[in-house]
């Protein structure tokens, strides 16, 4: 069953999927992020990189102040927020577009405070790859009224790929997601400002990661809608033999082009004018098969 509605509405924002899927732009504010560390921790490229993929087309920048990459450290909710919030300020100001718009902004984050206090600055999603595990975040986004992505991750980031293991990858991600989206709901979110996301890459081997691509369209059929991440991750290395995160471009335009196909609402990526290109294709194709 798919999600009825094309334009998501809440307080702070709105998502308008009436042409199809949309992407979100990663803006990595870390020193050692896998596929860009270090390159917008100073803040003003950071500002400058936000907006810049906000007036390349994507829907929502995606605030991240602690590395998730496989042996992350643990960063201090004082750091996180030190990094996040003076970007997410100035980037929830109006756009100079005419007309003028507001920039959609998730903070990308486990922690509460983080979590509390980049919404307090401008942020109106909540992007936890713990999917809520911390009670006062479902309480918060309930509070706060704004759509939530739950994440699918089998361990931390520190422990992820210390051989992950699994009986039925797919089936048991989409139970995981899929309980994780009902207990959201009793928290007072409504399900249509739930995101599921299976967490390409976070503790899954490669066949993992490529069996979860092959059968997405299970997830878009559960009726929620779903947020997938492809984008320069190591499967992608690991197939193509491009060691450089920035080389695989190529590869993520390959694994969005078979998630917008099937139905995926968002997909989170580095390179949004390109990745524009190749969601723009996919989704006049199925305008046509409507």
């Amino acid at each position: 069953m798919r999600v009825k509605s094309n334009l998501l509405k809440w307080p702070t924002g709105k998502l308008d999927f009436s042409d199809g899927c949309l992407l979100m732009g990663v803006l990595n504010v870390t020193p050692d992020s896998f596929s860009d560390g270090g390159q917008f921790i100073d803040r003003d490229k950071a500002i400058k990189q936000g907006r810049k993929m906000a007036a390349e087309g994507a829907a929502i920048i995606d605030v991240g102040p602690e590395s998730t990459r496989p042996g992350a450290e643990l960063v201090t909710v004082k750091e996180q927020i030190r990094r996040a919030i003076p970007v997410i300020e100035n980037l929830a100001k109006k756009t100079k577009t005419c007309p003028p718009r507001r920039i959609n902004i998730s903070i990308d984050t486990t922690n509460y405070e983080v979590a509390k206090a980049a919404l307090d600055a401008g942020a109106n999603i909540i992007n936890d790859i713990t999917a809520l595990a911390d009670e006062r975040m479902a309480q918060l986004a309930a509070e706060r009224k704004v759509p939530v992505i739950l994440m699918h991750m089998q361990g931390t980031p520190r422990t992820m790929q210390v051989e992950p293991k699994y009986k039925d990858v797919v089936v048991e991600v989409i139970k995981f997601l899929l309980d994780r989206a009902k207990r959201a709901e009793k928290f007072g979110i409504p399900k249509q400002r739930i995101f599921i996301d299976p967490g390409i890459g976070f503790g899954k081997t490669v066949e993992h990661n490529l069996r979860l691509l092959a059968n997405i369209d299970k997830f878009v059929k559960t009726g929620c809608r779903v947020l997938v991440g492809p984008s320069r991750k190591r499967f992608i290395g690991k197939l193509t033999g491009k060691e450089n995160p920035v080389d695989r471009t190529f590869g993520t335009a390959a694994a969005v082009a078979l998630c917008a196909s099937a139905g995926v609402s968002i997909i989170r990526v580095h390179d949004v004018a390109k990745m524009l290109d190749v969601v723009k294709i996919i989704n006049a194709i199925i305008g046509l098969q409507r």
